[in-house]
Order: C-alpha cells, then sequence, then structure tokens
C-alpha cells in the first residue's frame, strides 16, 4: 500500500489511522488482537492511542488500551513495522489535565513500559493545562527526544494562541516543534478547525489528523432519529448531530455514497483524504465490516460533483 510522509517527518504511513480507544474498552484484548491483525494485513501501519485510554472504565489512570497494543506488538514482533502514536497531558480519575516537564517525564516512561518498546513514534500534548509555561513543555519534549524516547511531537486540544507560541517559540530557541496536528474535524465540525486552525497546519507544515472522524458513528448513517439514539453506547454523543443540518449531511452522504456503490462512512473519509492537509485521518472499527468500510476510504476518489454537494450541505 503507498504511504505518505507525515508532514515534515521521516515517519511513513498508509492513509488511515486507527484509533486505539477501544482497546480495553469496548474490545477485549482477544478482539482487540484480532483487528489489529486485520488492520495492518491489509497494509495499514499507523495506530494511535493515549496514555488516558480508558481511565473511564474503572475510573483510574487508564493505559489499558496501550497495554493492548503493547502486547499486540510483543506477541507479533512487529514494532518496526508500526507507527505508534500515544499522547500525555489528559486528566484521567487521578489527576487533571497536566503539561508540566515532571507529568511528562513520568508519562512518557509509563506508556513505554505499556507499550512494550524503547520508542514512541509521535507523542501528543494530548490537552493542555493551559498554566504550564509553553516552554517547560517543549523542553521536557527535548529532553525525551534525545533520551531516544520519543522520534516527533505533535498537539491536540491545544488553543490557536498556545499553539502558535509553542511553534514560534520552539523555531526561536530550537527546541522540539508540533510537527503534527489532531483536531475535532469532520462534516459536521468544520467551524473550529477551517477557521481558526487550518491557516496555523498551513503556515507551519503540520499534518492534520482529524479524530472524530465520523463524528462518534453519527456519519456512519446508522442515527437517523432520536429513536435511533439506543443503538450504542455513543448514541447520546450524537443527539446534537440529529437535526435539519445533520440530516441534510447524511442525505448527501447518501447520495455519494449511492453514486458511487459505497458507504456513508467511506464517502465521509474521502471527503477528508480529499485535503491536502489529510494524509490519515483517526477512525476506530470494532468488526471486520467497520473495517472493510475504513479500507475502501483511499481508494474512493471523490470528483468536484461529489465535493461540491458535501460541502454545501455542511456548510456553516
Amino acid at each position: 500500500m503507498k504511504k505518505v510522509a507525515l508532514g515534515k517527518t521521516d515517519l511513513q504511513v498508509a492513509p488511515i489511522n486507527f484509533g486505539g480507544n477501544v482497546f480495553g474498552w469496548t474490545l477485549d484484548e482477544a478482539k482487540s488482537f484480532e483487528i489489529l491483525d486485520k488492520f495492518v494485513g491489509t497494509g495499514f501501519n499507523f495506530i494511535d492511542t493515549a496514555d488516558m485510554y480508558s481511565w473511564w472504565v474503572d475510573g483510574g489512570n487508564g493505559g489499558q488500551s496501550e497495554t493492548v497494543i503493547g502486547n499486540w506488538v510483543k506477541a507479533r514482533g512487529n514494532r518496526k513495522d508500526v507507527v505508534i502514536a500515544t499522547k500525555v497531558g489528559g486528566a484521567t480519575g487521578k489527576h487533571k489535565e497536566d503539561t508540566s516537564k515532571a507529568h511528562i517525564l513520568k508519562s512518557v516512561d509509563e506508556s513505554l513500559k505499556r507499550l512494550q518498546t524503547d520508542y514512541i513514534d509521535l507523542y501528543y500534548t494530548h490537552f493542555d493545562d493551559n498554566v504550564t509555561p509553553v516552554e517547560e513543555t517543549l523542553e521536557a519534549y527535548n529532553e525525551i527526544i534525545k533520551a531516544g524516547k520519543v522520534r516527533y511531537i505533535g498537539a491536540s486540544n491545544i488553543t490557536p494562541a498556545r499553539l502558535i507560541e509553542s511553534l514560534a517559540l520552539a523555531e526561536k530557541n530550537n527546541l522540539p516543534k508540533y510537527q503534527v496536528l489532531q483536531p475535532h474535524y469532520n462534516l459536521v465540525e468544520r467551524k473550529e478547525f477551517e477557521t481558526k486552525y487550518a491557516p496555523i497546519a498551513e503556515q507551519y507544515g503540520l499534518a492534520v489528523l482529524p479524530y472524530w472522524s465520523l463524528a462518534a458513528g453519527f456519519l456512519t448513517g446508522k442515527y437517523r432519529s432520536e429513536e435511533d439514539l439506543g443503538k450504542s453506547v455513543r448514541g447520546e454523543g450524537v443527539k446534537k448531530y440529529v437535526n435539519e443540518k445533520g440530516l441534510g449531511v447524511i442525505a448527501a452522504l447518501d447520495k455519494v455514497a449511492a453514486k458511487h456503490n459505497s458507504k456513508d462512512a467511506t464517502v465521509a473519509l474521502a471527503w477528508l483524504l480529499s485535503n491536502p492537509l489529510i494524509p490519515a485521518p483517526i477512525v476506530s472499527a470494532t468488526s471486520e465490516s467497520q473495517l472493510q468500510t475504513l479500507f475502501a476510504a483511499p481508494e474512493l476518489q471523490l470528483d468536484k460533483e461529489d465535493l461540491d454537494l458535501l460541502n454545501e450541505a455542511s456548510k456553516f
């Protein structure tokens, strides 16, 4: 499968980034192994997780997802064949958001132990505490990069002002610079990214890897009325999209999917991939049929008519 460089890094990734939040949560270890085997067996190689996944299972510190991935990598002996991203700074049942140097230095070692690896390919500031000076956070990253524990860093839930401050400071003081941006972005969540973050990504050459690419499952077309919300544990999370605009987006997806004999989710991902800023949207799957829907996205080439229809239905 064709792989692309992740921004200005030398990381080569296939065009779907598997979201590992499901490992140790909605998927047990055996099923997680099965999904991961099928994912990499098809030629994909990019796995995303976080140290906080999935703290909500037991109200603790998290780490379940990293543990599953670490056990899988050890069992398969394939560390060099996969690109692993994890994150630091998010709040759990045990601590608040924290991007201090002390927390990062402690957390990276804990993640490495759970992942059973000597290095993390991509390490994100998951959530910014908005208190720690950005220089302190970057100095922590500088230390762990020099130690060989992390190769590159990325940013997720950071305000535009703090992101720009971090990028400018990194350039000025020769500190590690964020190479990747992981924003909340999809067909029903466009305004925040397109107006505030896309210009920053373009200016600094950041690769953009959106999370919630399918809007917590809404863009699969599964939820078309309030009665549908009970179909899964994530149903209540999409209630805000079950309105005239959201259903208009689903109608547009239905039309494009029918034209290409495809599925709504595949079209929604193909729309993201049509953006040159986005090499690999983040998306999860819990079954082989869902995986096949994801695998089809990089093969689906949307034409101008398709994109115009989707952009009009989802405009803000």
